[in-house]
């Protein structure tokens, strides 16, 4: 056996018939299917003719090196064979049983072109929904010696996903064929570790990564808060403080100060907005961060860092001009950002003061844009979120910082209940 790990029924099914010139593994993050593509994959390249390249490809060569050949060169996965893939960190090329391997990026669709003119025997493709859809077509046209395949794994997207559309529900028509996998179908994890993991999704993101579904994002994007859990009128003694900001000049300016509580949860613990179409006068940066080092001063607070919209250059270089502390670009990846706060709503670790009512205002009619997951694309519509946005920068940019205080498999805490 190649793997030294316990491999289910459909992990060993999915390895002997992945013979279709389209194989797909499909569902839940940490589900085994990467460890059984990565088995079939083995499997192939001993098979492969020697004529026609073999290919790897995936969002970029590091995702190609942290998602596959990590794995393949990880002895307590693989065992002896770990000791036939060789490659050097950065190279575009490895070596995969003796074989010669190109390792591809595809970060949007002028990747495309790093393809014409390849014949392909074989090819593996890494997160394929994270990748163009012209460089997916391009790259099963470049497949065209006898009897060539493509090994693809990847996570649920929408269901509106090119992906999903044109291949995956076109597997009678198409010489495709696909499993799809739950968390529970992985028998080499603990049951500890599949409720911690549970744990660590809510909403869209436990539908899609742990119960591996195709679902559309519609609806309340924080459907899993509630006023009687998530709203406080009294904040304990804070031992930290971070501060997000939301900047605008005709849109309102919004800081939320986001604190760690000694009873170990977090807090939007107070707010500064602007709204400079309802007061009917803006501010310059000069004057914003006057009146928010006025705000924090009469709150008694110097917090650790100040996260703001990457996209305010100026309102940044005024605020290290007037020495705020610790300015510094909030991380901006919306989906991963409202997935943190999400979770930590979930949990019962993020509470909000009763005083912070521009965030409270907006987070119930904070929602998926309906068009944009008819195209199928995951979108908040962009309608009253200046707050939730601050509030995001601040939770997302400290998650290193509070993650391990998610309430762990099997203890029952106040911020669970």
């Amino acid at each position: 056996m190649l793997s030294t790990l316990p491999l289910s029924g459909k992990q060993l099914r999915s390895i002997a018939r992945a013979q279709a010139r389209i194989n797909i593994w499909h569902g839940a993050v940490r589900s085994g299917k990467t460890v059984a593509s990565l088995l079939a994959f083995l499997l192939a390249v001993a098979e492969a003719p020697p004529s026609g390249l073999i290919i790897v490809c995936g969002r970029s060569l590091q995702t190609i090196e942290r998602n596959v050949l990590e794995p393949l060169t990880d002895a307590a996965l693989f065992g002896p064979v770990a000791a036939q893939i060789r490659h050097t960190r950065g190279a575009t090329t490895a070596t995969v049983l003796g074989r010669t391997v190109h390792l591809i990026g595809a970060a949007d669709a002028r990747a495309e072109g790093r393809l014409r003119g390849l014949t392909a025997a074989l090819a593996y493709v890494d997160e394929a929904t994270l990748l163009p859809e012209p460089f997916w077509v391009q790259l099963l046209a470049r497949l065209s010696v006898p009897g060539a395949r493509l090994l693809a794994t990847t996570n649920p997207d929408s269901p509106a996903h090119w992906l999903k559309v044109g291949y995956l529900d076109r597997a009678a028509e198409l010489d495709l064929r696909s499993w799809h996998f739950k968390l529970a179908d992985n028998p080499s994890l603990s049951p500890a570790y599949v409720a911690s993991l549970s744990a660590e999704y809510v909403g869209l993101w436990r539908r899609r990564m742990i119960d591996g579904a195709w679902v559309v994002a519609e609806g309340s994007i924080y459907d899993m808060f509630e006023e009687q859990l998530h709203v406080v009128d009294e904040l304990p003694t804070m031992s930290r403080y971070w501060v997000g900001i939301d900047y605008g000049t005709t849109n309102p300016l919004s800081a939320i100060l986001l604190g760690l509580g000694d009873d170990g949860l977090l807090y939007a613990c107070a707010e500064w907005r602007y709204d400079s179409r309802a007061r009917r006068r803006q501010m310059t940066d000069a004057q914003y961060s006057a009146a928010l080092q006025g705000w924090l001063g009469g709150l008694g607070v110097e917090p650790e860092w100040t996260f703001l919209d990457p996209s305010a250059a100026s309102m940044m270089a005024q605020l290290w001009e007037d020495g705020h502390p610790g300015v510094t670009r909030a991380k901006n990846e919306v989906l991963d950002g409202i997935r943190s706060v999400a979770t930590a709503f979930g949990a019962g670790l993020l509470r909000v003061h009763r005083s912070c009512t521009g965030l409270l205002g907006e987070l119930p009619d904070y929602v998926w844009d309906a068009a944009a997951a008819a195209a199928g694309e995951d979108r908040p519509l962009k309608r009253g979120d200046h707050s939730v946005d601050a509030l995001r920068y601040a939770v997302h940019s400290t998650a290193h910082e509070w993650r391990h205080l998610l309430p762990r498999p099997g203890v029952t805490t106040d911020a669970a209940a």
